[in-house]
C-alpha cells in the first residue's frame, strides 16, 4: 500500500515513484505521472489567486476529460473540497446541489451531451441566484457571458502571480481525515444527498478493491463510467492509481469507440455496467481478439452479465456491491475465485470494514443464510453534508450503517445482494424478493434482461409483475415465461403480468442503472392478467 495518506501526498508519491507511467490518457493528451502532477498544481495556484482556501467547495461540472482530473487534484491540493455534479442534472437539480455544497467556484463547460449548463446557470442566477458562487472557470467559452466568469486559461494567468511555495504549505497543511469531496447521491430521496469523503479511506479501501481485482503497475483502465459518480472518481480512479496504473478516458460512452480505444491503448481493466457490456456485445464492429488485451475489472449484474463480460475478454471480472457511502465498494469478488463463485456472490468484505445482517424491523441479527438489511461499519462516509436528519437515520447506535439494501451471507463469509429494501413486494402479506424472481427469469436461455416490481392491488396490496427483454430470435412470449417460472417459484412469487420490451424502452438513471420507479409506467392500466 502507498505510504500516503492524503491525495496530494499520494500523487507526489507516485510521480516520485514512477517517472515514466502515463497517468491519464484522454482528448489527445497523454500526461505521466509528474507532468500531471506539474499541471495540477499550476491549475492550483489558478484557484489560490480566484480565492480558494482550505474548506471551501469547488464543484466541478463536465465530460470524463483531462480537466475534469486536473481540477479534481487542485482542489484537493489546496485542502479545498470538490463537489462532483452529474452532467444529466436539470436546472433545479443543478441549483440545488451548488447551493447546498456552499460552492464558491464551478469548473465548467459550456455545454455537453445536448446539455446547456451556461443557459442553466443564467437561468439560475435570474430566478434565485447564487449568493455563495463568486467565480466559473469555462472551458472554451462560446462568447455568451456570465457573471463571475473567467476563462481556463486566464484563470492560470492570474495563477502565475501565485508562488509554488503556497501550494506546498497548503499540502502540508492537509489532514488524511480530512474531507476531499463531496458526491451527490439521489437515490430514493426527494433531493440528493452530499456524501462526504476522507483522503485517507479514498486512499486504503481503493487500495484493497484494487488487490481483491489483482491490479498492478501498468495495468490501464478503460473508463467510460461517468467521473461524477463514485465508480468513477471515487473508486476506479484510486483503485488504478493505488497500484501505478494508467486512465483511458472516453468523454461518453459510444460502443464502437470504446472498443477502438481498448484495443488501441491496450487496456488491461475495465469498469463497466450491465447496458455498457451489452453495447459493447452487440456492436457489428465487435470480435473477441479486439478485446484480448482485457484481464480484469469491475462490474454489477445478474450472474448472466457477469459472465457475458467475462466472455468478452475481462476472464477475471470482479462482481462487487456497494454505496457511494461506503468508498464505492465494502465487498468484492477476487479476480482468482472460480467464475461460478464471481457470477453468484459479491464477494467477502474488504478488510476494514464489517458487514452484519439484521432484521430490517426488529434490528436483530440474522444467521447465515437469512435475508436482511445490510449494514456496514469501517470506511463508511463521516456523514452527510448539511444534513444532521439524514445522518440520524442512516446511522444506529453503534455506529452501522444502515444500507437499505438486502442480502444475506453465506457459510463461506460471502455476500448475496438481493436488491433494495424499499423494492421488496408484499403480496398477500408475503414478501417477494424481485431479485429472487428477476434470476429466474434470467436463467431461460431465451431472456436477456428482465426486471420486476409491484404494482398497487385491491386485493393483494400488489402483485408481481416482469418486464423482460427477450433475446433476438428467441421467440420468448408471455406463455414461455408463466411455464418456465411454475417450475421455479412458489405460486405467490410467480408474476402476475408480463410485459415484453425491447432494451431501448427501459427507463435508465443517468448512472445506466435501471429506474424501478419508472418501470411501473411501462404497465398500462388495464393490460392482460
Amino acid at each position: 500500500m502507498p505510504r500516503a495518506r492524503t491525495v496530494p501526498a499520494l500523487l507526489g508519491e507516485l510521480a516520485e515513484g514512477h517517472p515514466d507511467v502515463e497517468f491519464i490518457v484522454g482528448a489527445g493528451r497523454r500526461l505521466r505521472y509528474p507532468e500531471f502532477r506539474d499541471e495540477a498544481r499550476r491549475f492550483a495556484c489558478a484557484l489560490h489567486a480566484l480565492g480558494v482556501r482550505r474548506g471551501d467547495k469547488v464543484a466541478i461540472l463536465m465530460g470524463n476529460r483531462p480537466e475534469w482530473l486536473i481540477a479534481y487534484f487542485a482542489i484537493l491540493s489546496l485542502g479545498a473540497v470538490m463537489v462532483s455534479l452529474n452532467t444529466w442534472a436539470t436546472r433545479r437539480e443543478l441549483a440545488y446541489m451548488l447551493d447546498h455544497s456552499d460552492t464558491s467556484v464551478l469548473v465548467t463547460v459550456d455545454r455537453f451531451l445536448g446539455q446547456d449548463y451556461t443557459a442553466a446557470l443564467q437561468e439560475i442566477g435570474a430566478a434565485a441566484g447564487l449568493p455563495r458562487l463568486r467565480h466559473i472557470v469555462r472551458l472554451a467559452p462560446d462568447g455568451r457571458t456570465l457573471p463571475g466568469g473567467v476563462s481556463w486559461e486566464a484563470a492560470l494567468q492570474a495563477g502565475m502571480a501565485v508562488p509554488e511555495s503556497t501550494v506546498d504549505a497548503a499540502e502540508d497543511a492537509i489532514e488524511p481525515a480530512d474531507v476531499g469531496c463531496i458526491l451527490y447521491t439521489s437515490g430514493s430521496t426527494s433531493t440528493p444527498k452530499g456524501v462526504q469523503l476522507q483522503h485517507f479511506a479514498l486512499i486504503e479501501n481503493m487500495w484493497h478493491i484494487g488487490e481483491r481485482q489483482r491490479l498492478r503497475a501498468g495495468d490501464r483502465l478503460w473508463l467510460a463510467v461517468s467521473l461524477f459518480w463514485g465508480l468513477g472518481c471515487e473508486n476506479a480512479l484510486f483503485a488504478l492509481m493505488t497500484h501505478a496504473g494508467t486512465i483511458v478516458l472516453q468523454e461518453r460512452f459510444e460502443a464502437g469507440e470504446a472498443i477502438d480505444l481498448i484495443e488501441r491503448e491496450r487496456c488491461t481493466v475495465v469498469y463497466a455496467t450491465p447496458n455498457m457490456v451489452r453495447a459493447l456485445a452487440e456492436h457489428p464492429g465487435y470480435r473477441r481478439e479486439r478485446l484480448a488485451s482485457l484481464r480484469t475489472g469491475v462490474t454489477i449484474g445478474t450472474p448472466e452479465q457477469v459472465r457475458l463480460l467475462a466472455d468478452l475478454g475481462a476472464s477475471e471480472i470482479c462482481n462487487v456491491y456497494g454505496l457511494t457511502e461506503t468508498y464505492g465498494n465494502c465487498t468484492v469478488t477476487d479476480a482468482q475465485d472460480p467464475m461460478e463463485v464471481r457470477a453468484a456472490s459479491v464477494g467477502r468484505p474488504l478488510p476494514g470494514f464489517e458487514l452484519a445482517i439484521v432484521d430490517p424491523k426488529t434490528r436483530r441479527s440474522l444467521p447465515a443464510g437469512e435475508v436482511g438489511e445490510i449494514k456496514a461499519r469501517g470506511y463508511v462516509t463521516c456523514g452527510y453534508y448539511r444534513d444532521e436528519d439524514r445522518n440520524r437515520e442512516a446511522f444506529d447506535d453503534e455506529g452501522w450503517f444502515l444500507t437499505g439494501d438486502l442480502g444475506y451471507l453465506d457459510d463461506s463469509g460471502r455476500l448475496h445482494y438481493r436488491g433494495r429494501l424499499k423494492e421488496m413486494i408484499k403480496t398477500g402479506g408475503i414478501n417477494v424478493a424481485p431479485v429472487e424472481v428477476e434470476e429466474v427469469l434470467m436463467s431461460h436461455p431465451g431472456v436477456e434482461q428482465a426486471f420486476v416490481v409491484g404494482l398497487p392491488d385491491a386485493e393483494r396490496d400488489e402483485i408481481v409483475v416482469a418486464a423482460v427483454v427477450p433475446r433476438e430470435g428467441s421467440g420468448v412470449d408471455e406463455a414461455t415465461l408463466r411455464e418456465h417460472s411454475a417450475g421455479a417459484l412458489a405460486a405467490y412469487k410467480r408474476p402476475r403480468r408480463y410485459r415484453l420490451v425491447a432494451a431501448e424502452e427501459l427507463p435508465l438513471t443517468t448512472t445506466g442503472k435501471v429506474r424501478k420507479l419508472g418501470m411501473k409506467e411501462l404497465f398500462e392500466a388495464g393490460a392482460g392478467d
